[in-house]
């Protein structure tokens, strides 16, 4: 294949993955305080989810610059890259405009970057169905048709152990996070088609809450022994084991793959999060 995958690091693997598909992945910058971190292979996670909770401000992050993507873009073969929802991070913006630069330097080369709409998992996926279509030898526009369907049907949600980084962020009230804290609600989470978080239902008690997550992936999916599904989790490797066997007594996937959240991910999912796409 003479082509490559590249994404941010929202892009969250597993080994397995990394070695299968060999994908570029360009870090963005995450600030916890006045600490700065390069999400990166470098990176602790642990460390960087135990300074969040330390800190009473909420975590920032900055997408890669031009020129980190234009780096990753280097060499002979067409370029794919997948990037987080373009309305939660300006990674998106910065991917095309070194697209821009190098199309007005050199000639002939392909390059495309999709809009994941989502983050995470979600960027997994995307990124396995672009190496699964290049393997079949599809042309590079096929690949482009036929991958921007798949993410126009993915669907992403979350479920968050702690609503910590929502209140610090002003996403949600401290009022509402207290009182939420306090009767013990839990959010699922989901992504909008336009990329959005929007909140799909809160739930009292985790157990309950993680029960009822199960049941919306199968109220919003079809046709799911065609389809993969991903788990990211944020330092609960146990809870995402148990999910997946859930899913399992319940529904028959293609497959379903596991993986652990990187920094960036792991700044919105925060301690105990779980991803799904």
């Amino acid at each position: 294949m003479n082509m490559k995958i590249v994404a941010d690091s929202s892009c969250d693997l597993n080994k397995e993955l990394e070695k299968e598909l060999n994908i570029t992945l360009v870090p963005l910058t995450l600030e916890v305080g006045n600490k700065v971190y390069k999400d990166d292979k470098n990176l602790n996670v642990r460390t960087l989810l135990a300074e969040m909770q330390e800190c009473p401000t909420s975590p920032k992050t900055a997408c890669p610059s031009p020129d980190d993507f234009i780096k990753a873009y280097e060499g002979a073969e067409s370029v794919f890259v997948v990037t987080i929802s373009s309305a939660l991070s300006g990674t998106y913006n910065s991917a095309m405009l070194a697209k821009k630069i190098l199309a007005e330097n050199i000639d002939n080369k392909f390059i495309h970057v999709f809009d994941s709409f989502s983050a995470s998992i979600g960027e997994t996926l995307i990124s396995l169905k672009i190496f699964e279509l290049a393997k079949k030898s599809y042309t590079n526009l096929q690949i482009v048709e036929k991958v921007n369907e798949y993410i126009s049907n993915m669907k992403t949600f979350f479920l968050l152990e702690s609503l910590d980084n929502l209140m610090k962020a002003g996403r949600l009230s401290k009022v509402k996070g207290k009182i939420a804290s306090l009767l013990n609600i839990k959010p699922v989470m989901g992504a909008t088609d336009d990329g959005n978080i929007k909140l799909v239902e809160s739930v009292r008690g985790y157990r309950r809450a993680f029960m009822r997550f199960v049941e919306i992936i199968g109220e919003q999916g079809d046709k799911l022994e065609e389809k993969v599904i991903g788990i990211a989790h944020c330092n609960c490797l146990e809870r995402a084991e148990e999910f997946k066997r859930e899913l399992m007594k319940r529904y028959k996937f293609k497959d379903i793959i596991i993986v652990e959240t990187a920094g960036l991910s792991s700044v919105y999912a925060n301690q105990g999060g779980i991803i799904v796409a």
